[in-house]
C-alpha cells in the first residue's frame, strides 16, 4: 500500500501533550536525570511532554509569552497539563537585580492571568498545575554571585513570600499546586536537593519528578497507550491493527 493511502485510512495520529512552562528550573529538567526527563519517560506512548523552560523568565515576560505558546484553534485540545513554573527569579530582591524582580502582588496577579488565559482556551482547572520556587540555600548562592562580581540578590524568606502567594493563587482560582518550597524544607537540611543553592541538584530532581508525579498520575492514568503493543500487531495484515 502506497503511503499516501495508508495516510488517507488511518486516522492522524495525535499524541496528547503535558506543557511544561517556567523558568531555568525547568528549561534544564529535560538533562539527565532532569525531572522533565522522568515526566516523558513515563509518559511514552501516552503523552508527548513539552519542554518550554526560558532560562532567566519571570512571570511579567512569561505572561506575554503564553499566548503564543497555546491558542484555543490550535493546540489547546490536544493538552492534559500545564505546569506553571516561576518564582525563582521574580523573588530576586529588587535593589540588587531589578531586571528579573517582580513585586510580589504583580506576581500573584501575573500568575492568575495566566491561569485565567488557559481557562479561556478550553484549558479546565484541572488540567493547570502551579509549582512554588523551590527553597533558596543563601550561602551557596552567594558564592555563585560572588564568582560573578555580584553581591548575593536573594533570600530564602522573600522566595517563601513568592511561594505562599504562588499557593494562594492556585486557591483563590481552583487549580492544583505543588508547594516546593514547604515540602523540600520538611528536611531541615535541603541543601542537597539543590546544585548551586538555586537550582535542583539530581536529588531535587528526583524529589520534584517524585511529588509531580503524584498530581499527575489520577489525571493521566486514564490514557490509553497509543498503538497496540507489538505482540498485538496482527502480522498477516498488520493495516488491520495499525490503520
Amino acid at each position: 500500500m502506497a503511503l499516501a493511502e495508508a495516510g488517507a485510512r488511518g486516522r492522524l495520529l495525535r499524541w496528547p501533550r503535558v506543557l511544561l512552562f517556567g523558568d531555568s528550573i525547568t528549561e534544564y529538567s529535560f538533562q539527565e536525570n532532569g525531572w522533565g526527563a522522568y515526566l516523558a519517560e513515563r509518559l511514552v506512548r501516552k503523552c508527548d511532554v513539552v519542554n518550554r523552560g526560558i532560562s532567566g523568565y519571570n512571570t511579567r515576560w512569561a505572561k506575554l509569552i503564553l499566548p503564543r505558546l497555546i491558542t484555543e484553534s490550535t493546540s489547546a485540545d490536544s493538552i492534559v497539563a500545564v505546569t506553571i513554573f516561576f518564582g525563582a527569579n521574580d523573588s530576586a530582591l529588587k535593589e540588587l537585580n531589578p531586571k528579573q524582580h517582580v513585586p510580589l502582588e504583580e506576581y500573584a496577579a501575573n500568575l492568575k492571568s495566566m491561569v485565567q488565559y488557559l481557562k479561556s482556551v478550553d484549558i479546565t482547572a484541572d488540567r493547570i498545575i502551579l509549582i512554588t520556587p523551590p527553597p533558596l540555600q543563601e550561602s551557596a548562592w552567594e558564592k555563585e554571585c560572588l564568582a560573578k562580581g555580584d553581591k548575593l540578590n536573594r533570600c530564602n524568606a522573600t522566595t517563601g513570600q513568592y511561594a505562599q502567594a504562588c499557593v494562594q493563587v492556585a486557591r483563590e482560582c481552583g487549580t492544583d499546586v505543588l508547594d516546593l518550597w514547604t515540602l523540600m524544607q520538611k528536611n531541615q537540611d535541603f541543601s542537597s536537593y539543590l546544585s548551586d543553592g538555586l537550582h535542583l541538584s539530581t536529588k531535587g530532581n528526583s524529589f520534584l519528578a517524585a511529588q509531580l508525579w503524584s498530581h499527575l498520575e489520577n489525571k493521566l492514568s486514564a490514557l490509553p497507550s497509543l498503538l497496540p503493543y507489538w505482540r498485538d500487531v496482527d502480522h498477516t495484515n498488520p493495516e488491520a491493527s495499525l490503520l
